[in-house]
């Protein structure tokens, strides 16, 4: 959500911000609603007021006096009850409305239409050289008896795997290490509720925006996430923070569920794009002032565990036709991955500023000062596509799979994944 002074007071703002974005939102009807709506919400306080007053002076009128005041009265609660109506119907179609309302892009984020406009911030490492043509994570994982991408089908459909022998264990593997590595940065390990509220899906503004791409349970009016990030952002719902405890970093395990609505042919199969993975989320409520610096030691964290995991990537900066409704910047980490000769992503950077904090009234005192929080996450690992990475860059000639070095402690005095 977005400040409302800023739709009242320099709509222009965000008419360029929706331009920016490339999406389509009615700005001037907003500022026409917004109008109506507090004209209405003058009258219904103005009528309330005028209840209050007489009410005061009713029962020291007697005869006429009094019914005619009584009579008047109830003239008022049927007119007060018809604004209250159409100040509830206004209510609601105003924030349906400003719920497409994008966040306000920062100055650094390049302007853009797409993914083409991305732009490459740097790149980290070297890219492996191979004495061999190196196999996809697909053709690895089938032949060592760590993946199967088929049976899946006859159970749930397509778009689903089964991790195996040693690919389980190098996905906890990859859970012990990265998660060790974030509580030791001063985040608070939590494994939140994967089933939320429509409300929490809204507050951090994956709703309206992304609803088609969520599970719903009928039944029951959930959610399954697709990030932990929705839950943890959410914990702290309609509270005021101290400013002293800020700020407060938070490390989300999930197992998170996507519909990939649309995303066919985008992907090569096997683990890359699912409905169903598993992922660490690092979430972070700060102090506005310190919000944006903050960020970049975020985005420090996941480029720290993917060089210790010794994987060659690229940082992206995200353009404004790129980035979600609720980022105000957004970096994307794009692994190399040998055997598609692609960059994909593997994990993603966003600062939210006030966005999600407006949408669920999370708020710090400091002093008497109130204002929001902002609001930041990353994907710390994402654990199937990091998988991917390992298996395509670690390989070796005889289709085997080495083990990164950091990881090695997790798993069972294993080295070197090989054949059964």
């Amino acid at each position: 959500m977005i400040d409302l002074e800023i739709l009242r007071n320099h709509p222009e703002i965000l008419k360029n911000e929706v331009k920016k974005r490339g999406l389509d939102v009615d700005i001037d009807s907003g500022i026409t609603m917004d109008k109506k709506r507090r004209s209405l919400i003058f009258e219904v306080e103005k009528i309330r007021a005028e209840k209050n007053e007489a009410s005061k002076h009713i029962p020291a009128l007697k005869g006429d006096q009094k019914k005619e005041k009584i009579a008047e009265m109830k003239q008022l609660n049927k007119k007060l009850e018809l604004l209250e109506q159409d100040l509830n119907q206004l209510d609601r179609q105003f924030f349906s409305h400003m719920a497409h309302y994008p966040n306000i892009s920062h100055e650094s984020t390049p302007l853009g239409k797409d993914e083409n406009d991305n732009v490459v911030v740097y790149h980290k490492g070297e890219k492996p050289q191979f004495a061999f043509t190196p196999k996809n994570h697909i053709a690895l994982g089938r032949k060592l008896d760590i993946l199967d991408d088929q049976r899946p089908a006859k159970v749930s459909g397509a778009r689903f795997v089964y991790v195996k022998n040693e690919g389980a264990l190098l996905e906890f593997a990859l859970v012990q290490y990265v998660l060790n590595l974030l509580v030791d940065k001063g985040f608070i390990p939590m494994i939140p509720p994967t089933m939320v509220k429509q409300e929490a899906m809204y507050g951090t503004g994956f709703f309206p925006a992304e609803k088609t791409q969520y599970y719903k349970t009928e039944m029951d009016d959930l959610f399954l996430v697709g990030t932990a990030e929705v839950p943890l952002c959410a914990y702290h719902r309609d509270e005021f923070l101290p400013a002293d405890d800020l700020p407060i970093k938070y490390a989300g395990f999930s197992t998170c569920y996507r519909r990939e609505a649309g995303a066919h042919g985008k992907d090569m199969g096997g683990m890359f794009r699912v409905h169903q993975f598993d992922k660490l989320e690092m979430f972070i409520f700060s102090h506005p002032r310190n919000s944006w610096e903050q960020y970049e030691k975020l985005r420090a964290v996941v480029e720290e565990i993917m060089t210790n995991l010794g994987l060659h990537y690229r940082i992206m900066n995200m353009c404004t036709g790129d980035i979600g409704n609720p980022n105000a910047k957004k970096y994307d980490l794009e692994a190399w991955l040998p055997g598609q000769q692609k960059y994909r992503e593997l994990a993603s950077c966003s600062h939210d500023t006030d966005y999600q904090a407006r949408r669920l009234n999370i708020k710090f005192r400091d002093g008497k000062y109130k204002d929001y929080v902002h609001t930041m996450n990353s994907t710390a690992c994402a654990i199937g596509r990091t998988l991917i990475a390992i298996y395509e860059n670690y390989q070796t000639k005889e289709g085997h799979i080495q083990i990164p070095r950091v990881l090695k402690p997790y798993m069972r005095g294993i080295e070197t994944i090989k054949p059964k």
